[in-house]
């Protein structure tokens, strides 16, 4: 059955070596619509350059990504870890030309950056610098908050939007000049797709890395999961684990990756698993 609701736009901001973080946003806000917009009466569709932007010219990119997608953002979710982003022409990044202009138009905005591990060798220092910068200006103007796992941001992220919903004078209040108000129908929600969000992410790290290699090793105390140079199982929580493992048997059934070990340790993407990763927008 249809129901009205109103809809607000929630954007992610970030560089590109958090996919998994992005991934997690996606479906913390779709597990919010499911158990509670019928109820309350309110939809959030989660936003992103990636998914609402087109091609156009006559401007700079992030000018246009400014005026398509975020000038219509109700609430910006911004996530950090190594990196800040590549420069614009006003801003050290372009994922914080979309944060600060969307502070100064005095719309509401969540901070995360992850304190997650990093090899080192891959991180590139003038961005880490850059960054660090950026999040110490941060603490004079407001709150943000720190994860170490997924699983943490999960946790945090899931918890936070909640107490924004539940507090927040725009969710509240029956008219919102940046909302809009619709019927809603079944297919408002996203329709599962074949692949999980933490099958995308993993396969497009695969398909990026020198080798086209995954590596899945089980040790006494933990697990390890890895490709271009990251791990996906640095939480040895059990719900966490059986996640990302269960992304890799989908990648094996639909025939994107072969196993090349004797013990199920080796994985190589095919050209099928390519193909499909090339779709996929990161």
């Amino acid at each position: 059955m249809s129901y009205d609701a109103k809809v607000f736009n929630v954007m992610v901001a970030s560089p590109g070596d958090v996919l998994a973080e992005r991934a997690v946003f996606r479906e913390v806000i779709h597990e919010w619509n499911a158990v509670n917009s019928e109820v309350r009466k309110v939809v959030l569709l989660p936003v992103g350059w990636e998914t609402h932007s087109s091609p156009e010219m006559g401007a700079g990119p992030q000018e246009i990504i400014n005026q398509q997608v975020l000038h219509g953002c109700d609430l910006l979710v911004g996530i950090f870890w190594t990196r800040a982003g590549t420069p614009t022409t006003e801003f050290a990044s372009g994922t914080i030309e979309e944060i600060e202009k969307h502070i100064a138009a005095g719309r509401l905005a969540m901070l995360y950056f992850s304190s997650t591990p990093a090899a080192m060798d891959d991180v590139d220092i003038g961005q880490y610098q850059t960054l660090k910068e950026f999040k110490s200006s941060c603490r004079e103007r407001g709150l943000y908050e720190s994860f170490d796992s997924l699983a943490e941001f999960r946790n945090k992220f899931s918890r936070h939007l909640q107490q924004k919903l539940n507090a927040h004078e725009m969710f509240k209040s029956a008219l919102t000049d940046a909302s809009t108000s619709l019927s809603v129908s079944d297919f408002m929600y996203p329709v599962t797709p074949s692949l999980t969000d933490e099958a995308k992410v993993l396969l497009k790290e695969v398909s990026q890395d020198s080798y086209g290699r995954i590596s899945h090793v089980r040790y006494i105390g933990g697990a390890a999961l890895q490709t271009n140079g990251k791990n996906f199982l640095g939480s040895k929580e059990r719900r966490e684990v059986a996640r990302w493992e269960d992304a890799l048997r989908q990648l094996q059934d639909e025939d994107l990756i072969v196993e090349r070990g004797h013990k199920g340790e080796v994985f190589e993407i095919t050209a099928k698993g390519y193909e499909v990763a090339d779709k996929i927008v990161s």
